[in-house]
């Protein structure tokens, strides 16, 4: 098949584009590299540097590659405050994806969403029937991206996500912990809990969904709920680091879980985590060490992370 995946350079798209390029499918791939690193793009890739904003561009990408497929990854989120940014790329950029989709005849589009959009939970775990209620630029611009997918009359897959983690990951716990006491730099943890799936898990369903007849909304996580400060242990231990960490309390925006329930996930896909968590953590720093990490992002103010 012919393959398009926008945001490719980053976690997710990438490593995506190395499978499929591995099964033997045609790949292109777009990206602005505002978070995504040159050195992810596999050398079979066929990549076009540039903002899925840029209408023009996008469809001269479509009109050349005709892809029968396209894997949504691309997404902002990296300044919590930089509001036009998350508009630009999250809702003008995917309304171009999706209006594209549409006039060259993508067979499906495959979306990744946050879990984010429940916002303040109100049940644990959260089921697909919670109400949407996303509290921050990203999680909102995302929602919205998600609704004009809904709209669009394409046939689609929308996977809500727990936290994804594994190589070439650089948001979120794992690799700020792991740049934190790389560099003998002060740690604090808060006092949260978070489902995390690794990404060779994620990518088992979203093959499957390229290969089969599943649409709709899914939940991909494991169901188990871990303390950020197990997190970090684990992090600590396979660095050989001892530290006793500071737990603050959660910042006011923030909520302590993000639990979702993977129950029809399970059922449509047949998926079963195959990842244990402290081994998905050693496969992420294996590539940490190896390749130059000098930044990661969180969704959370920094401001108020960072004090």
């Amino acid at each position: 098949m012919k393959v398009l995946i926008t945001g490719g350079a980053g976690f997710i798209g990438s490593n995506l584009a190395d499978k499929l390029i591995e099964r033997g499918d045609q790949v292109f791939v777009i990206d602005n590299l505002l978070t995504g690193r040159k050195d992810n793009i596999h050398p079979k890739v066929q990549f076009c540097l540039g903002s899925i904003a840029n209408g023009e561009l996008l469809e001269s990408l479509f009109k050349y590659e005709e892809p029968d497929i396209v894997i949504h990854a691309a997404a902002s989120g990296k300044d919590p405050d930089n509001w036009w940014v998350d508009v630009e790329n999250n809702v003008t950029g995917t309304v171009n994806v999706v209006k594209l989709s549409k006039k060259f005849g993508v067979k499906k589009l495959i979306y990744f969403q946050t879990s984010l959009c429940y916002g303040p939970p109100k049940e644990q775990p959260i089921t697909l029937e919670h109400q949407i209620n996303p509290m921050n630029s990203y999680a909102i611009t995302k929602t919205a991206a998600e609704q004009f997918i809904f709209m669009s009359g394409l046939e689609y897959t929308s996977f809500r996500l727990a936290n994804c983690y594994g190589p070439r990951n650089l948001a979120g716990p794992i690799p700020t912990f792991y740049l934190k006491l790389s560099k003998d730099l002060p740690c604090f943890v808060f006092d949260t809990a978070r489902d995390f799936i690794f990404i060779n898990d994620l990518m088992e369903i979203v093959f499957k969904a390229i290969d089969g007849k599943q649409t709709g909304v899914y939940h991909i996580s494991t169901g188990r709920n871990y303390p950020i400060k197990e997190i970090f242990d684990i992090v600590c231990k396979i660095m050989g680091k001892k530290i006793n960490v500071q737990v603050r309390p959660k910042l006011p925006e923030d909520v302590y879980s993000i639990l979702i329930d993977p129950l029809k996930t399970i059922k449509d896909f047949n998926f079963v985590p195959k990842t244990l968590l402290k081994d998905g953590i050693a496969h992420a720093i294996s590539w940490y060490q190896i390749h130059d990490i000098t930044e990661t992002y969180t969704h959370l103010d920094i401001n108020k992370v960072t004090k």
